[in-house]
């Protein structure tokens, strides 16, 4: 074999080696997904157990905001990366919330079923949510209510499923569930649904583009993920 046959064969090898090594290469999508509701209805429990399977009773109320960051390897082809925003409860943080929700896919609203009064609330984080963060086509980001503290007694009518049922749809969430942070009902599968919803979302957008500053990429994967407190990977 001379010496011109050997270069081509090598350069032809070349290439299919870096076509296989593309075609395993998985892609990544990156979103963003604010958690917010009233203060002590276990936001912070909730993305700790699902980020690190933890649950402690004592922990401090979060000031401001806090960050986390989950990585998802979603099928064979596919690596999601979810950055977890924990959104102070306290009423004087909300006139901060448009920075905290910018770039924001997906959204979580969180109410005790021990404390009417943080259900009640729930209905403000929404239209907080809707105002204030969009879609490429203009719609709102997808959210799920999540009807924390179930290990506990329910007090209030408010808790039963079917008018939640309604509630929900009146709303325009989503689904909704019934999770426990400290005993891990339902947890992983609500931050699932939701993924899913942003997921199917993010296809529909590929690369449109929108002049919108309040309207976000869904598959931005390029952008910073920020400051980020704790993360992990499944």
């Amino acid at each position: 074999m001379d010496e011109l046959s050997i270069c081509i064969i090598t350069h032809d090898r070349k290439i299919q080696n870096a076509a296989q090594n593309n075609s395993t290469e998985k892609k990544e999508h990156l979103f963003k997904i604010i958690v917010v509701g009233s203060k002590f209805t276990g936001k912070t429990s909730i993305i700790r157990r699902y980020v690190h399977q933890y649950f402690s009773e004592n922990y401090k109320a979060t000031i401001g905001v806090d960050f986390a960051l989950k990585v998802i390897n979603w099928d064979a082809e596919t690596v999601i990366k979810l950055q977890l925003w924990d959104i102070a409860g306290q009423d004087n943080y909300e006139k901060m919330t448009r920075v905290y929700f910018k770039d924001a896919v997906g959204a979580v609203v969180v109410y005790d079923i021990t404390d009417t009064k943080t259900f009640e609330s729930t209905k403000k984080w929404k239209d907080d949510v809707d105002n204030k963060v969009f879609l490429p086509d203009g719609s709102t980001v997808p959210v799920v209510l999540l009807a924390n503290k179930c290990d506990k007694a329910k007090i209030g009518d408010h808790n039963d499923p079917e008018y939640l049922d309604k509630f929900i749809q009146d709303n325009g969430y989503i689904k909704w569930f019934e999770t426990s942070a400290k005993t891990n009902v339902n947890i992983d599968k609500a931050f699932r649904s939701l993924v899913e919803e942003i997921y199917e979302k993010s296809t529909k957008f590929d690369g449109k583009e929108t002049a919108d500053p309040e309207r976000v990429n869904l598959n931005n994967t390029n952008e910073k993920e920020g400051t980020k407190s704790s993360s992990c990977c499944f």
